[in-house]
Parts: C-alpha cells; structure tokens; sequence
C-alpha cells in the first residue's frame, strides 16, 4: 500500500520544524520532504538536510519541467516540493512529511484532498513573536513581515484535519505523533494485517472442528 502525504503547515516562527524534528525519532517508516528553496541558508542549516538551496534559475527550471508538486513565493523566496521525491517515498510504502508554508499547503491539498492536514498554532500572537526574535535569523524587517502575514495565516487552520497547538515542545510533538499513529490504524490501511490475522482464525477453525 502507498503510503500517505502528512501535510504540517504553520505562520512562520510557529514551530513545525523543532516538532517534526522531535517527532521523528520515535514514529518508523516515516519520510521527510526536503523543499527546495532560492533563500539562503540560515545559521546551522545544511543543504540536502534543511532545504536543498538553489538559485532562482535552477528553481525556475524546475517548474518549466514539472519537477514540483507544489511551489510559491513566500517572503520573497521561491519554496517548492519535489514530485519526483514524494512519489519514490510514497511508493516504497512509506508516509512522508511536507513541512510547508500555509500558501504550499492549500495548493498540495487540492492536487491529493485525502492528505493527512495538520495546522500548528503557536499559544498567542506574542509567544510567535518572541520566538521569532529568540531565533534570530532574520533582521527587525523581515520580524514584521512574518508577524503581519501570520495574522491571516492563523486564520486558515479550518481548511486542516488537525490542530496542534505548540505550547511546550515536548507535550505538542507527542500530540502531533499521536495524529500520525492514529492514521495509521484507519482500518482501510490495514486490510493486509487484518486479512492475515482473520485467516489465522479460519485456520484455526478448522483445525478444531475437523473442517
């Protein structure tokens, strides 16, 4: 069976990325979408891991091929989803993660509606704010663009399945585990297991009945 596309969406500073970092180590088959991005690296991050960082060329040829699932201009950068990615993850059986902007989620959702949607909320306007101060990767402008676009941005949590709200790390990637576990048991993901584990009552059947 196909494994499923895990959509997490958050405003920028929310926090997506340090839970699906926590949640990742304790959830197996589980694969993670490096986007490609025209932005350039911030403190700490590594190409291949964070983002695969390229010029707005190589992104623009990317889009002429049809080489994304999903891609949008967010704060000026070019974000985008690699199809080719996604399929080879999927296909092995294999769930995989797409930690996306609001605006990249919307347009995945319309292209693969039964997606598993998750929204991260941050506790208030100002714990957002003061994350993204604390993280200091972008200058006060940048700051004040992020908080103005996240007004409306928090506003679109209706169109996902779930809300998380990320209100201490690791209380919210327990949560955010929890959704992805629970999905998995939808019993129309299981028809393999369960049609093995009712054969073994059949055979058991008739070893005592003689059948």
């Amino acid at each position: 069976m196909k494994g499923k596309l895990i959509i997490i969406s958050s405003p920028s500073g929310g926090g997506k990325g340090t839970l699906i970092k926590e949640m990742l180590a304790t959830i197996p088959d589980l694969g993670y979408s490096v986007s490609l991005t025209t932005r350039t690296p911030r403190f700490g991050e590594e190409n291949g891991k964070h983002y695969h960082f390229v010029t707005r060329e190589k992104f623009e040829e990317e889009v002429r091929t049809g080489g994304f699932l999903e891609y949008a201009e967010v704060h000026g950068n070019m974000y985008g989803t690699s199809l080719r990615q996604i399929e080879k993850v999927t296909e092995s059986g294999k769930d995989i993660i797409l930690e996306i902007d609001v605006q990249g989620a919307a347009a995945v959702l319309e292209k693969a509606p039964d997606a598993v949607s998750i929204f991260i909320l941050p506790p208030s306007f100002e714990t957002l704010r003061a994350r993204l101060i604390a993280r200091a990767t972008e200058g006060d402008e940048d700051i004040e663009v992020r908080l103005r676009n996240s007004i409306n941005e928090v506003r679109q949590y209706e169109r996902f399945k779930y809300a998380v709200v990320n209100d201490e790390l690791s209380f919210a990637a327990r949560k955010l585990a929890a959704v992805i576990l629970a999905e998995r048991q939808l019993t129309d993901r299981q028809t393999a297991a369960i049609s093995g584990i009712l054969d073994s009552f059949v055979e058991a059947k008739h070893q005592t009945t003689g059948d």
